[in-house]
């Protein structure tokens, strides 16, 4: 046992998530304005390690949307600050797309206890990984996007290995190239962002990296699967003042008719800003707008498109 730790913390040093930043050695002896400056100097180099894998965070916004818009999931899975970056990406996407909770959530080591605080030993449990991926019946038509900053998490790993056996879209994302997870899974996007300012706290350089890979990779697949006219929220769901504001508004620009004529339009479609737009465009009524819209698996461009 003691030898098999012994092997676990070697491999754990060689990570570059876990290396030791020559630029933050003094920050313990710095005030606040200059940890502050030198943790923004050290965030810099996020933004530019992303810019070096776009090409496959295209390529997973290509095959998600795929699978998505032919009825799969987007499933996301970690452990500690990853899961919980992938399970806030998934609920984002109810009120700014409309998209159900059913087709986007996130699982974490630990269960939702584990978003509000840490469970011990969760994310070293391989087999909670598979009950957990068996419990929400992953399957071949699903999209599992697994999260970990050091690509070697027992849970995250596991999670990947299931969903290559059931037949899933794999997408990893880590900031560790060479590490199991970018081995096994179909897609790894793995950007490096070096050393962390406080050794080891990838919720740091590494989380920021992951919610800025999400945040494309998530829009990216709204944007291919209809989500989005133009470059507006079509989907939002209107749940409070602010957001029915902004429909009208959106409702207002895209027709280019006054907002008084879009109020009336957004409330003829019952706060449904894309039948909205195919009633006033095509001339329908409510139920015939809604049964081309579900007809059209809810992709505004198949029906309207974009001019």
């Amino acid at each position: 046992m003691i030898r098999r730790i012994n092997m676990d913390l070697e491999s754990v040093s060689k990570l570059k998530t876990e290396s030791r930043n020559s630029n933050t050695i003094n920050i313990g002896s710095m005030d606040g304005y200059e940890v502050a400056k030198l943790i923004n100097s050290e965030d810099f180099n996020v933004a530019e390690s992303i810019s070096k894998v776009t090409d496959s965070i295209g390529k997973a916004i290509e095959e998600a949307s795929d699978k998505f818009s032919k009825g799969g999931r987007l499933i996301y899975i970690g452990a500690g600050t990853s899961g919980r970056l992938g399970a806030l990406d998934a609920i984002e996407l109810t009120p700014t797309y409309g998209v159900p909770p059913t087709r986007a959530f996130g699982i974490l080591a630990g269960g939702k206890k584990a978003m509000f605080e840490a469970v011990e030993g969760a994310e070293d449990s391989e087999k909670l990984a598979i009950e957990d991926l068996s419990n929400v019946g992953l399957s071949k038509n699903d999209v599992l996007i697994s999260l970990s900053a050091s690509g070697r998490t027992p849970y995250a790993l596991a999670a990947i290995k299931y969903g290559e056996r059931v037949g899933s879209l794999t997408i990893a994302v880590i900031c560790n190239s060479e590490s199991p997870m970018s081995k096994e899974s179909d897609i790894a996007i793995a950007p490096l962002v070096g050393p962390e300012v406080i050794t080891g706290s990838t919720r740091m350089k590494s989380g920021s990296a992951q919610k800025m890979i999400l945040n494309i990779l998530s829009t990216g697949i709204m944007i291919k699967s209809g989500y989005v006219y133009e470059n507006l929220m079509i989907n939002v769901q209107p749940t409070n003042e602010k957001l029915v504001s902004r429909s009208i508004g959106i409702i207002e620009q895209i027709l280019k008719v006054t907002s008084k004529e879009a109020k009336q339009i957004f409330e003829d479609s019952h706060g449904n800003i894309a039948i909205g737009l195919i009633m006033k465009k095509l001339g329908l009524s409510y139920d015939d707008a809604q049964k081309k819209f579900i007809k059209n698996k809810r992709n505004i461009h198949r029906i309207v498109g974009i001019k």
